[in-house]
């Protein structure tokens, strides 16, 4: 024990004289090169111009590898399926597809309600599309099915265009439900198939990365939404109430008032089955949540609840005593295909579209957080395939449009599922109950399957804590947030996303064109130039003045970045530059007076043809002694060429300097850009560049810039920026590059030899 501690101490004490030298290292580590302005780091780094690869000539290459790879690609069961190790993944997956299967038919039997379908169509969205997936999709945990946004989005197309008051009949004017289901069915089905289209078309041509346009405080306040829309549509089955199908802008405020003024027609039977089978469904919730850790698999609530509710209707006749509405008929096995409406695809193009989108951006999200936390990739090209060829295939079995669901695959994951061979489990389990027990299911009530959807909404309504916390983080999100929530709310699921992603790229535009300026100043003994608004320690270097944007310079902010430069430059160079123009302008008028009335003299020269040179300076100028700037005569061929050579002589004297001519003189010689934030340059940018050169060296202040990235040079070169007066040597490698070249070179040209320095 002793030996141990005496060998530590003397570890201990060999280490602490290298850690000494390493810090001294550190303090006086410094890098000794030349200045580098661009030419010279191209020279010395050898720069070449980036070979282009051009990926479409590989998609005309046909070999035996590139067939396998492409099969591997577009059907990835092939892939994973024979190397799936049974012995440790099968158990868990099995459990895992009958805890989704168990959840799935009660939410397929409640969104097919939704979405305004009878509920067997829920049933047999429950099957295609989840079979479908695991055939073709690439994340290993999401739960493909029945979701309430898309259900309720699917709701909201099939009761605009097939509203009950299109279907009434008989002096009663009852609803005729039995075509009024045969057409919302066959426009839920049409629009599925559309929507498969889409989504294949856009995987197809690698249009996956679309869904970057849909940010996390877009689809969260969207969702949420969503969620308040569902709410409000099981209202009707809560209370038992009829009400009228509304749909567009303001429908579901309309919906909420009628809901508020049939009140008192609830039916009390229905209003107390949804509220006990709420109750019921918390609890068993609750109890889940409690004994999770010692179950194999959480409690099946939404089961157990619907089958205690239809027993209990069953006996105790609650259709027939307190009017209760019940599910009814379940027909027994699947149905064939049927192919889609072609004459419902103008009607239904644009809401296709919208679902197509919102219901990929709901599964890549969710797969892609799943795939983050269990080390595997999600390819989101194949997603788009995967989900479009569900829907695809599931419109042609009559389905309507689904995507995955967040609680079922938190179930999925949480259970043991290692793969989509869970999925397969739960398509299996929901066929046998489609085939065989389906028809026990018709005594159930509706308002128990509305108190189940409204229970799953505390997740999404959850999101409103949000709003407190992007207030404390990022209020710009939390703007998006509240845009996209109100908008929705207020002018439906379709025209609120379109508004939300407008008004969102809207904003990534206004926060580029105002951006932060900066006016950097050094940092004492080190090369690093900061805001000197932000770090008190910063200080402007003498005579030097540098100049930074948060954000690149493009059409929409070139005009604004100009302004700003000059107005933080401290000098009003406009109004300079314009008393500088006037006062040459008088210099000239004055010059041409001069020339006239030589001319005049010399002509009123009897028998003598004369020349008269002028030779003005300014000061003979600003005495208006004319007879002093008067030279000797010569002869008559000579007088243009004299005059025009003393025209000249004046403007390249010193006489047109600001000091000579009264006006006041920038503080600074120099101005360095900080390129830096640069991704880009377009036309604007480099003509709005060209300017600040021209405007600057008016007042004969010198321009550089530094820190240009690569590409953005090569964009500089592209648009004929560097010429004659700007070239390479006026782009340094690094601000303190320019400024130092600045200081040692103060208004003489960049070409000028460069000295070895010390950063």
């Amino acid at each position: 024990m002793g030996l141990s501690e005496a060998s530590g101490r003397r570890d201990t004490q060999a280490l602490l004289p290298v850690t000494q030298t390493m810090e001294l290292r550190n303090r006086d580590y410094h890098v000794e090169r030349p200045l580098m302005n661009q030419q010279q780091l191209e020279e010395l780094g050898h720069r070449t111009s980036a070979t282009r690869t051009y990926q479409w000539r590989t998609w005309f290459q046909c070999s035996r590898a590139r067939a396998r790879a492409l099969l591997f690609q577009y059907l990835p069961v092939l892939s994973w399926l024979p190397r799936y190790p049974l012995r440790d993944w099968l158990l868990g997956d099995l459990l895992a597809g009958l805890s989704v299967a168990i959840m799935q038919l009660p939410q397929g039997l409640a969104y097919a309600l939704l979405a305004g379908l009878p509920p067997v169509f829920g049933l047999y969205s429950s099957f295609y599309p989840v079979f479908v997936y695991f055939l073709f999709g690439t994340s290993r945990h999401i739960s493909v099915g029945t979701f309430a946004v898309m259900s309720v989005m699917v709701g909201s197309v099939t009761e605009s265009l097939a509203p009950d008051e299109n279907f009434l009949q008989g002096v009663n004017a009852t609803v005729d439900e039995v075509t009024r289901d045969h057409v919302r069915v066959q426009l839920a089905s049409t629009l599925s198939v559309l929507v498969g289209l889409f989504q294949v078309g856009l995987g197809l041509v690698r249009f996956g990365f679309v869904v970057t346009y849909l940010s996390e405080p877009l689809v969260r306040g969207y969702t949420t939404a969503a969620s308040v829309q569902v709410f409000v549509s099981q209202l009707k089955y809560v209370f038992g109430l009829q009400l009228s199908s509304r749909s567009g802008p303001l429908s579901l405020i309309y919906t909420v008032l009628e809901v508020c003024s049939l009140l008192p027609r609830s039916v009390v039977g229905t209003v107390v089955t949804a509220l006990v089978s709420g109750v019921v469904l918390v609890l068993l919730k609750l109890l889940s949540d409690k004994l999770h850790r010692y179950l194999p698999m959480p409690i099946p609530g939404e089961l157990l609840t619907l089958i205690g509710a239809t027993g209990i209707s069953y006996g105790v006749g609650l259709k027939s005593r307190f009017g209760v509405d019940v599910v009814g008929d379940i027909p027994a096995g699947l149905v064939p295909p049927v192919a889609p409406s072609p004459e419902l695809f103008a009607s239904l193009v644009g809401y296709a579209f919208t679902i197509a989108v919102v219901g990929f951006a709901i599964a890549i999200s969710l797969g892609k957080i799943f795939a983050l936390r269990h080390g595997y990739r999600v390819d989101s090209n194949q997603e788009l395939v995967a989900l479009g060829l569900s829907n695809f295939i599931g419109g042609i079995f009559q389905c309507f449009p689904v995507s995955c669901s967040m609680s079922r695959s938190l179930v999925q994951e949480g259970s043991g599922g290692n793969t989509q061979v869970a999925g397969a489990v739960s398509s299996l389990f929901i066929l046998i109950i489609i085939v065989k027990l389906g028809e026990l299911f018709r005594d159930l009530p509706k308002a128990v399957l509305a108190a189940a959807i409204i229970v799953n909404l505390k997740g999404m309504l959850k999101q409103f804590t949000d709003i407190p916390s992007l207030w404390k983080s990022n209020q710009m999100d939390l703007l998006i947030w509240l845009v996209t929530f109100v908008a929705t709310i207020l002018l439906n699921l379709d025209i609120g996303l379109a508004i939300a992603i407008v008004f969102s790229l809207l904003l990534v535009v206004f926060r580029t064109q105002l951006p932060r300026y900066s006016v950097l100043g050094q940092v004492p003994d080190t090369d690093i130039y900061q805001d000197v608004a932000e770090y008190s320690e910063a200080r402007e270097v003498p005579g030097v003045k540098v100049f930074r944007s948060s954000a690149t310079m493009y059409f929409a902010n070139a005009e604004l970045y100009s302004d700003a430069l000059k107005k933080r430059c401290g000098v009003d160079i406009d109004r300079l530059i314009s008393k500088k123009k006037k006062w040459l302008r008088k210099q000239e008028q004055k010059l041409k007076r001069m020339q006239k009335t030589l001319q005049k003299q010399t002509a009123s020269s009897e028998g003598t043809s004369v020349s008269v040179q002028v030779n003005t300076n300014i000061t003979d100028v600003e005495s208006n002694n004319v007879d002093d700037s008067m030279a000797r005569a010569s002869t008559g061929n000579e007088l243009e060429d004299t005059t025009v050579s003393g025209q000249e002589d004046a403007k390249a004297a010193n006489g047109s300097t600001l000091k000579a001519l009264g006006l006041p003189q920038p503080h600074f010689h120099s101005l360095v850009l900080d390129l830096g934030a640069l991704s880009f340059v377009d036309t604007v940018c480099i003509k709005s560049l060209k300017n600040i050169f021209r405007d600057f060296r008016e007042i004969e202040v010198e321009v550089y810039m530094a820190a240009c990235h690569a590409p953005v040079v090569s964009q500089l070169e592209a648009g004929h920026f560097f010429d004659a007066s700007i070239t390479k040597q006026h782009l340094f490698a690094s601000v303190h590059d320019a400024v130092l070249f600045a200081l040692q070179h103060p208004r003489s040209s960049p070409a000028s030899p460069v000295s070895t320095t010390k950063l």
